[in-house]
């Protein structure tokens, strides 16, 4: 049995959906508020995810940050070095997603370069109508960035433990592909 710490790192612009997505997953669905405050910080949460068919389990330390442009500078120095992403656009919002190559940017510097397991979100799904940005673009930008992509609607709860799940699963793999390769090291 190993469990696991990852920091994992929502970000994306402002009324993308980030603090109802990290709320309904850290209460298995059971909290939607209807009326948000903006973030004006970053708040943590944290939720321990059992991985399937093993006894193990990853601990994230979820911190949903601040989108608003003149709060992130303050927030980035609390970001420190996040094992994970969770890179949140909204669908019905072309510049959201446009401004995703910023923030992947940012995390960048914040990683000093270093490659981390991430996932794009493309919240508000339920707009159909609205819908301003194609699954297929989505899913191809994060594919070039080293993501995997997923849509979801916080409002009606739809796939909203996916994209952590999934990023917990990710952090686990991730773990046990290094060990083996230290283990690797060692015999040779």
């Amino acid at each position: 049995m190993v469990k696991l710490r990852a920091r994992c790192l929502v970000v994306g612009d402002a009324a993308v959906g980030k603090t109802a997505l990290s709320h309904l997953f850290n209460s298995d669905g059971s909290l939607f508020q209807k009326n948000y405050s903006m973030t004006t910080g970053v708040e943590l949460l944290m939720k321990c995810v059992n991985i399937p068919d093993t006894s193990d389990s990853v601990e994230l330390y979820i911190l949903d940050s601040a989108g608003k442009e003149a709060l992130v500078d303050g927030c980035e120095k609390m970001w420190g070095e996040p094992s994970l992403l969770c890179l949140v656009f909204d669908l019905t919002n072309k510049q959201s997603f446009t401004n995703c190559s910023r923030w992947m940017e940012r995390v960048r510097v914040c990683n000093k370069g270093f490659h981390i397991p991430g996932v794009l979100v493309g919240n508000k799904s339920d707009l159909t109508s609205r819908r301003e940005v194609e699954a297929s673009a989505a899913q191809e930008w994060a594919q070039n960035q080293g993501l995997e992509y997923c849509e979801t609607s916080a409002k009606e709860m739809e796939n909203c433990d996916a994209p952590l799940r999934g990023l917990a699963r990710a952090f686990h793999s991730l773990y046990h592909e290094r060990r083996e390769a230290i283990q690797n090291l060692s015999l040779g």
